[in-house]
């Protein structure tokens, strides 16, 4: 599965884009200026969208990946 289809799915499933999340995620305390804080670890984020949106472990760190930079959407 390509990682754009993740986040795809991940629209379908919570009805959020990938710009909704990284919105949440400054909101949140997560990242700052867009930039994923030092202090927050893959397990922070995973748990949130796990509990709040009920995501499994490999969307959630597709959401991850996309907050730390790692990929981006189209990949």
């Amino acid at each position: 599965m390509s990682f754009q289809a993740y986040l795809d799915n991940i629209k379908t499933k919570t009805g959020k884009s990938a710009d909704d999340f990284k919105v949440m995620a400054e909101q949140k305390g997560f990242t700052q200026n867009g930039e994923l804080k030092s202090t927050v670890k893959a397990g922070d984020i995973v748990k949130w969208l796990k509990d709040d949106f009920g995501l499994g472990h490999g969307h959630a760190m597709a959401i991850y990946a996309l907050l730390k930079g790692i990929k981006k959407e189209g990949d």
